[in-house]
C-alpha cells in the first residue's frame, strides 16, 4: 500500500475522505493542503510524510493511481502553480 495512503489509513481516515484528499490535491493542491490539515493528524506524524513526498514525488502519482484517480490532473494542477509561482 502507498505509504501516504497508509498513513491516513493508521489516524482512522476514511476512504470517502482519502479519495477527496487527492481529488482535491488533483483540483487546488492549495485547498488539498487545508484539507490535510483538518484531518487530525499530529504534525509529527505528517511532517514525516510530506518530506517523502517532497523526496519522492512519485509517490502522489502511486496514491492516485492506486485510488483510481486521474494522474493528468495532477499534472495540470502542478502547471498551474508554477505559472501563479511566476508571475
Amino acid at each position: 500500500m502507498n505509504p501516504i495512503i497508509q498513513t491516513l489509513k493508521e489516524h482512522n481516515v476514511s476512504d470517502e475522505k482519502i479519495a477527496e484528499v487527492f481529488q482535491a490535491l488533483t483540483e487546488n493542491p492549495l485547498a488539498a493542503m487545508a484539507t490535510v490539515g483538518q484531518l487530525g493528524i499530529p504534525p509529527e506524524k505528517l511532517q514525516p510524510l510530506m518530506m517523502a513526498v517532497m523526496a519522492q514525488p512519485d509517490l502522489i502519482k502511486q496514491a492516485v493511481e492506486e485510488l483510481g484517480l486521474d494522474f493528468s490532473k495532477v499534472e495540470e494542477a502542478k502547471a498551474k502553480m508554477q505559472q501563479q509561482n511566476n508571475s
